[in-house]
């Protein structure tokens, strides 16, 4: 499905990342993973919300892969949890400066790399689709992406650069466990009341794993979806809400 691409993934060193340029690679890509955890296995360590780090990024890229044909904006942090009125302005800065900086640094590093054919997808959450009580600064930042999605699309589909979204819900693994624990002490309940209310909110009433977003991101990578673009895609069961136990 994605012989002969070549792919940059940010954030690959662990977790969602690290599944989806795991799933790219069986499907034939070449994959140029990143992340900003110097103890990760990838081919370079750089912090995509650092304009200098972006451009040695994608310099290494070229240099590597040849060229470019998709990216992979993956990178994002959990942000701090609480009421507005008790958040941090600087935890709200820095969260959006990561998952939202990011994704504009590395897009605008890429679109000159890419021709017509080229594919980028936006890593996003269904907390960019619903309001997420005490988050925030991840809601903000989330639903900032989707709109970039939908300008990006407009802007680039001229000259046959595709721009979509994939919004998972809740992921299992450590980085969700932690979001867990932070909302049980937000909310004075229990860690396991928590994940429950994750689970019940959800249709299908489960969590997805990152091979499910693997597989849906490299289909939008691939020449299969050729005409699919503007698009914010669900992998998440049906999530019905995002409010798991009422504060």
């Amino acid at each position: 499905m994605l012989e002969g691409k070549r792919i940059v993934v940010t954030g690959a060193g662990a977790g969602l990342g690290a599944a989806i340029a795991e799933t790219a690679c069986g499907y034939g890509a070449e994959v140029f993973g990143v992340d900003i955890d110097p103890d990760t296995d990838v081919d370079g360590h750089y912090d995509v919300a650092d304009e200098a780090d972006v451009a040695r990024l994608f310099a290494a890229a070229v240099e590597q892969m040849g060229g470019i044909d998709g990216l992979v904006n993956n990178v994002g942090i959990a942000g701090p949890t609480g009421r507005v009125e008790d958040l941090d302005p600087a935890a709200f800065d820095h969260c959006v400066k990561v998952n939202v900086g990011s994704t504009f640094r590395c897009t605008a590093a890429t679109v000159p790399l890419l021709g017509a054919g080229g594919s980028i997808v936006n890593i996003v959450s269904t907390a960019g689709i619903f309001g997420y009580p005490l988050r925030s600064p991840y809601a903000a930042s989330k639903w900032a992406v989707v709109g970039l999605t939908k300008t990006w699309a407009m802007e680039l589909g001229e000259r046959g650069i595709r721009v979509n979204a994939i919004c998972p819900g809740t992921v299992e693994g450590p980085r969700m466990d932690g979001v867990i624990e932070r909302e049980a002490v937000a909310t004075g309940t229990t860690a396991e009341e928590i994940k429950a209310g994750y689970t019940a909110q959800v249709s299908m009433h489960t969590l997805v794993a990152g091979n499910d977003i693997g597989e849906a991101c490299c289909w939008l990578l691939s020449d299969a979806a050729r005409y699919v673009s503007g698009q914010v895609l669900s992998v998440d069961g049906n999530t019905e809400t995002l409010r798991t136990v009422t504060p």
